[in-house]
């Protein structure tokens, strides 16, 4: 039996890709500046690396989630070109006060909710107990506390600045990182 191994799970916009707002062309999509290096750093070290993000403008009517699953395909493109790589793309679609009524609902899949971590866990062989969660907003670190993992890292990128200047009681992050290459470098020393 294969044993099952830690992951960096990650948000997407504001912790890998600079804060758009509702991104609704590809033409937005930057990468932070350290990101493909961070992601390098932890895929050497052993960790899967998944994409964790609520997309609620599908739910809102903004975009689809053909446009979604470009935005990612896209996204992976960019990161192979460069020696980098995501193992899973996982995103929530739902929004409880959408405009498509069959997206607009109170789910298990948003963020903070844990469904979207177990099911990365179950199809790529993840053990949460030795994860990290790490994003730009405090769902992201509530999120490593729902789904069982060691912990969750706030980044200071995209909202996390803001966030961090408005704690929400009986959310602890394990770290508060200036971007991902800062939160990379405290999760490796972390399995030291």
């Amino acid at each position: 039996m294969t044993a099952l191994a830690p992951a960096v799970f990650l948000d997407r916009d504001g912790t890998l890709i600079e804060e758009a707002g509702y991104l609704d062309s590809l033409h937005r999509l930057v990468f932070f500046p350290a990101t493909v290096d961070a992601l390098r750093l932890l895929a050497r070290a052993g960790y899967r690396l998944v994409v964790i993000t609520n997309q609620s403008g599908i739910a809102l009517g903004l975009f689809d989630e053909p446009f979604v699953r470009e935005t990612h395909a896209a996204l992976d493109a960019r990161l192979t070109t460069s020696g980098a790589r995501v193992d899973g793309w996982y995103f929530c679609p739902h929004h409880p006060a959408g405009h498509v009524p069959a997206l607009t609902m109170t789910c298990d899949c948003r963020k903070p909710a844990p469904a979207l971590a177990h099911r990365a866990a179950a199809h790529l062989g993840i053990d949460l107990s030795r994860s990290w969660m790490v994003g730009d907003r405090w769902g992201d670190v509530q999120l490593a506390g729902t789904a069982g993992m060691a912990g969750g890292v706030l980044v200071r990128t995209g909202y996390g600045r803001s966030a961090e200047a408005r704690p929400v009681p009986g959310v602890t992050p394990a770290f508060v990182a200036e971007d991902l290459i800062d939160a990379a470098s405290w999760i490796l020393r972390q399995a030291r």
